[in-house]
């Protein structure tokens, strides 16, 4: 498996970027996806043999200067410049070493959880443990398996468990997210970080390993997920992750129904009165 996250990260920008959308020209006959090194090599104002030996993780300490010019020629976002950063200092040692993940829950947080009911809603840490939950996400996830385990690892259910292929019709996108979630944070080097990746890598085998390989750490932050509940069949959930601060470490998902029909079938399942819950849109 490889350690190379910073080459990952700029190779996969580079083959998602067009230039149409850098304001180059196409041209024909072109066999490489997005852009090829040279021309990130020009707009960023560096050699395409610095751009080689970054993709291929023979040089990982860029300078602050070379980074926001790679940042600036492919267009990154803010979440994707701070992905970026995080992933030179953990290179460079300026983290002083990953701290252990966050286990514990604030009271305010608890408290945001309890105004949220019916609404099924979960905390997750930077392992992906779940570490608090209202009683709604426990009605719609329990009987999906999402919740076995102690604590509960969204992550371990998605990649290593026979049920979740069923309760996740798009299971590939899914574990995609789970995957690149994980890899947000520096989690080989963090407290049980690396026994989570042995873990995963010696029960999913590919699935994740492949994954840890190409995936940069950008998991979608909202959007629009299936579930297939033994009660209400299928659902199309909307989601949003929220980020708390980056002391806790820790992420909010809510989800709320996407449609008309799970709608009414998210109600049900939950036990709400009709209109309990309103779909997005």
């Amino acid at each position: 498996m490889s350690d190379n996250e910073l080459g990952i990260f700029l190779r996969t920008r580079r083959e998602a970027r067009t230039p149409a959308e850098v304001g180059l020209p196409a041209g024909p006959r072109r066999r490489t996806p997005g852009l090829r090194r040279s021309e990130l090599a020009t707009l960023a104002g560096v050699s395409v043999e610095y751009v080689t030996r970054l993709e291929q993780g023979r040089d990982r300490r860029p300078s602050g200067e070379v980074l926001t010019a790679l940042a600036d020629a492919l267009r990154l976002s803010t979440a994707e410049r701070v992905h970026l950063h995080r992933l030179v200092k953990t290179i460079s040692g300026a983290t002083c070493g990953a701290p252990p993940p966050v286990r514990t829950v604030r009271p305010t947080v608890r408290m945001l959880l309890e105004r949220l009911e019916p609404t099924p809603a979960v905390l997750l840490n930077t392992l992906s443990e779940a570490l608090a939950w209202t009683e709604g996400y426990d009605r719609l996830a329990r009987p999906l398996g999402l919740l076995d385990g102690d604590p509960p690892n969204l992550a371990k259910f998605v990649l290593t468990d026979e049920r979740a292929r069923t309760a996740y019709p798009d299971w590939d996108r899914v574990a995609d997210d789970q995957v690149a979630a994980l890899k947000q944070g520096p989690v080989r080097q963090s407290p049980g970080g690396s026994a989570l990746v042995s873990e995963l890598s010696l029960m999913a085998g590919r699935d994740f390993t492949e994954r840890m390989e190409r995936l940069p750490g950008l998991p979608t932050a909202s959007g629009v997920v299936r579930m297939v509940h033994p009660e209400a069949g299928e659902l199309r959930l909307s989601y949003e992750v929220l980020e708390l601060p980056v002391d806790d470490g820790q992420r909010l998902m809510v989800h709320l129904p996407a449609d008309a029909a799970a709608e009414v079938a998210l109600e049900r399942v939950l036990g709400v009165r009709s209109g309990g819950l309103r779909m997005v849109g």
